[in-house]
């Protein structure tokens, strides 16, 4: 699981018969502190990948904005490819199974409804 924030908004793809994928970056950021001896220790950001698929690829594309707060929960996966010099590059993507908006946007009229804040898609991830 992880919370954190929208780096850009997501990339959407479509595919046979109105399957969609979205990707999306996330920053997570470590809070810094200081140490007994006086000493700082600056925060701390990581930059995460995460993959969205089908029905929640939508939701995603319809509601998810660069900025925005996200709780996730999903699977690690790992992938490699050769870039364009000929070296191996490695990619850690979290294909995610749960999401939920923390920053929901006000439409006219009132708020997101639950239905949008709180998702989970209705098909499984294909592997």
């Amino acid at each position: 699981m992880l919370i954190g924030n929208v780096g850009k908004d997501p990339d959407v793809r479509y595919y046979e018969q109105d399957q969609a994928v979205a990707q999306l970056p996330l920053a997570t950021t470590e809070r810094g502190y200081t140490l007994q001896n006086g000493t700082q220790v600056p925060d701390h950001t990581d930059w995460h990948n995460l993959v969205f698929y089908r029905g929640l690829a939508k939701v995603v594309e319809q509601y998810v904005r660069k900025g925005d707060k996200l709780y996730v929960e999903g699977r690690i996966r790992y992938r490699s490819y050769d870039d364009q010099k000929g070296q191996r590059r490695y990619v850690t993507d979290i294909y995610v199974d749960n999401m939920e908006m923390l920053s929901p946007k006000p439409q006219a009229g009132g708020t997101m409804s639950e239905s949008a804040q709180q998702v989970q898609p209705n098909d499984q991830v294909p592997f």
